[in-house]
């Protein structure tokens, strides 16, 4: 079943393969902050995780659900970046960090976007509310149900703000955060605003300055949201991307601005350094044989393969091609018909399906008869 394919393939494969090099090492660093997770967001691998599963006030990283609600509601049609939104009298009283809406004053759904992911706005978060479920109320519903469905065990929110003065029990973990994060990043428009260092609203009169000073300072930063209260602390959900690996790296708890910041780039640092992305992209094959078809052969591809791995680990990927000599029609286009298996180290780590390329009907006898004619006539005239 095993067939070997041409150099080619081999160079398809190095060709498509991209990591990130560096000293590899163990994270041992005592972390100051209540809970912390680094995790890489494509296949959600945890690297580093200290009480992860404990829920804490997250502050306004509850922020980042708020978003994904918003970012889901635009996506489904439900409303759009261009639509208008009408503060209300109760968005307009949020306290905290705000843009200072005013009662009746209109803003596009894009820039309160913006006002939430750089400048953390609270006002701007109930109002985006407000405008796709009616009220706060009915919006933090729908945030604690998608909360389930994406298996964010330790979760209860309260609010959209993460404002906890009066709140009883606005938790989560940071577990969760980061798996709600992944999947806020899933859309991803969301970068044009959480990568926004400095902008401004209201045609410039109203200046924003990133709250995740990370966007600044820190190579391949790309998100997401920061968080602080009395009783939360200084949080983060920070996202990072180099060399096509994207981390997010969650801190919870911390005593302030800069240990928060210095941790959550430490275990940045950790994962770029001590892990890569072993890539293969889709790509063309050599023609298979075909039985019992049209034509004598069809086309073949192989569909994408990733996998983290340890840097250390990169260069020892190979792989192993099984495939038929011949396959029969008839076939159509993405049937599987082998498959290509990637090893590390001599151990498995995935696998992707070979399909084929084009549809392969099975001939008929109209068919055949047109060939046998054919091939007579071509005798006939030789």
């Amino acid at each position: 079943m095993k067939k070997v394919f041409s150099l080619f393939l081999s160079v398809i494969f190095l060709c498509g393969v991209f990591c990130v090099f560096a000293r590899a090492g163990d994270f041992t660093a005592d972390l100051d902050c209540s809970s912390a997770i680094l995790i890489e967001a494509s296949t959600m691998t945890v690297l580093y995780e200290k009480n992860a599963d404990t829920p804490y006030p997250p502050a306004s990283v509850t922020k980042i659900m708020t978003l994904l609600l918003v970012c889901e509601a635009i996506d489904s049609g439900k409303t759009s970046l261009s639509d208008v939104v009408t503060t209300s009298d109760n968005a307009s009283k949020m306290g905290g960090s705000q843009v200072y809406l005013k009662a009746g004053e209109q803003m596009s759904v894009s820039d309160m976007i913006k006002s939430v992911a750089v400048a953390s706005a609270n006002d701007c978060a109930v109002a985006l509310a407000e405008h796709i479920s009616g009220s706060e109320e009915a919006f933090v519903l729908q945030m604690n149900e998608r909360a389930k469905q994406l298996g964010m065990e330790n979760t209860n929110f309260e609010n959209v703000t993460g404002l906890d003065d009066t709140t009883k029990n606005h938790v989560t973990s940071a577990r969760d955060i980061a798996i709600m994060s992944a999947e806020l990043m899933k859309h991803e428009y969301i970068f044009d605003y959480t990568t926004i260092w400095m902008d401004t609203i209201r045609g410039g009169a109203f200046g924003l300055t990133n709250t995740n000073r990370l966007i600044r300072f820190y190579k391949g930063a790309n998100g997401l949201k920061t968080g602080m209260t009395a009783k939360a602390g200084f949080c983060i959900s920070a996202a990072a991307k180099r060399g096509g690996m994207q981390l997010i790296a969650v801190i919870m708890g911390a005593p302030s601005r800069d240990v928060r910041n210095s941790a959550a780039s430490r275990l940045l640092d950790y994962g770029f350094a001590n892990y890569g992305i072993y890539k293969v992209d889709s790509a063309a094959l050599t023609p298979v044989k075909l039985k019992g078809g049209i034509n004598k052969e069809i086309t073949a591809e192989h569909g994408d393969f990733s996998a983290l791995l340890p840097v250390t680990d990169i260069k020892s990927v190979t792989y192993e091609t099984e495939l038929p000599e011949y396959v029969s029609a008839p076939l159509k286009k993405g049937d599987v018909i082998g498959k290509i298996e990637f090893f590390s180290n001599g151990k498995p780590i995935g696998q992707t399906d070979i399909t084929a390329g084009d549809d392969a009907p099975k001939i008929g006898f109209k068919d055949m008869f047109i060939k046998l004619l054919s091939k007579f006539l071509m005798i006939k005239k030789n």
